[in-house]
């Protein structure tokens, strides 16, 4: 069995179990396939769950900070202005963070930007879905690659 057979079958399974029970725990569905996403984009393994959980948190700090900037600046400067000027900054310096080694995935901190702004600023719920989603992907190759182990050795 290939290796993509394999991780169809342990992603389509854990997706269909995480979607259901992110529902019914009223938990943040889509943060945790961006961040699913994310997991297999910094190349998998233990070490793209530790740059996802890392850079997708440090994007929901963004996030805040850049809400925090843009209610700050919009009485100065007018909430539009205000607002492109702290996403500006704050796009900036996701990419700025990069400089230090294990922040250097840029996409990550975005994605959990992107989380923060769609589940309109909750923090937690972007946080927990993210982690899940992260899990869930390391699960999933791990799965995958008990699956092909187990059909080479047959």
């Amino acid at each position: 069995m290939t290796f993509l057979m394999a991780v169809g079958i342990s992603v389509g399974i854990l997706a269909g179990l995480w979607t259901a029970a992110s529902v019914s725990f009223g938990l943040v569905t889509f943060a945790g396939f961006l961040s699913w996403a994310s997991f297999y984009a910094a190349g998998g393994k233990l070490n793209g769950l530790k740059t996802s959980l890392i850079l997708n948190f440090s994007g929901v700090i963004w996030g805040y900070l850049i809400v925090l900037a843009a209610g700050l600046l919009g009485p100065i400067i007018g909430a539009t202005v205000g607002l492109g000027l702290a996403v500006a900054l704050g796009a900036a310096g996701m990419c700025w963070q990069a400089k230090i080694s294990w922040l250097g995935f840029i996409p990550g901190a975005f994605i959990g930007c992107s989380a923060f702004f769609a589940t309109n600023f909750d923090f937690a719920g972007a946080v927990v879905g993210l982690i899940c989603g992260a899990v869930l992907g390391y699960i999933s190759e791990a799965m995958a690659l008990a699956m092909q182990k187990k059909e080479i050795a047959k």
